[in-house]
């Protein structure tokens, strides 16, 4: 693993469709295959990136480990038509509820709750399980 920071940070402001900010981007991380990394909360919470060969897992089983650490994955689209896979600390949907809404973004659905997956899949033609 490579860590390097940026020191000091590079500001940026990104613009939604409601929302403006100005985000800090503090370093960068080369993984090898195999390689992960844990992003912690206050809270304890932890969110792993682990990369592989062929890509990267972005988070840990959205079901097990990640609901394990008090946090939920999302899938939302924004008015531009893209997509976003984000993570929400539990405890705290309402905030990320009423950033979503906002930003004019469309929540489609949890990613760690087995029910809106298996809807998911059936609204696609796929066999649950």
């Amino acid at each position: 693993m490579k860590v390097t920071l940026i020191e000091p940070p590079r500001q940026f402001e990104v613009l939604g469709a409601g929302v403006r900010l100005t985000l800090s981007d503090c370093g960068r991380v080369a993984l090898s295959p195999d390689e992960q990394v844990t992003f912690v909360t206050e809270a304890g919470g932890e969110l792993d990136v682990v990369r592989k060969n062929w890509g990267f897992y972005a988070t840990p089983s959205t079901n097990g480990r990640l609901s394990s650490f008090g946090l939920r994955a999302a899938l939302v689209r924004n008015v531009s038509g893209r997509l976003f896979v984000v993570v929400v600390e539990r405890g705290k949907e309402d905030l990320f509820q009423a950033y979503v809404a906002a930003d004019r973004q469309i929540f489609l659905t949890w990613l760690d709750d087995d029910a809106s997956v298996e809807q998911l899949a059936a609204s696609l033609g796929k066999p649950s399980r």
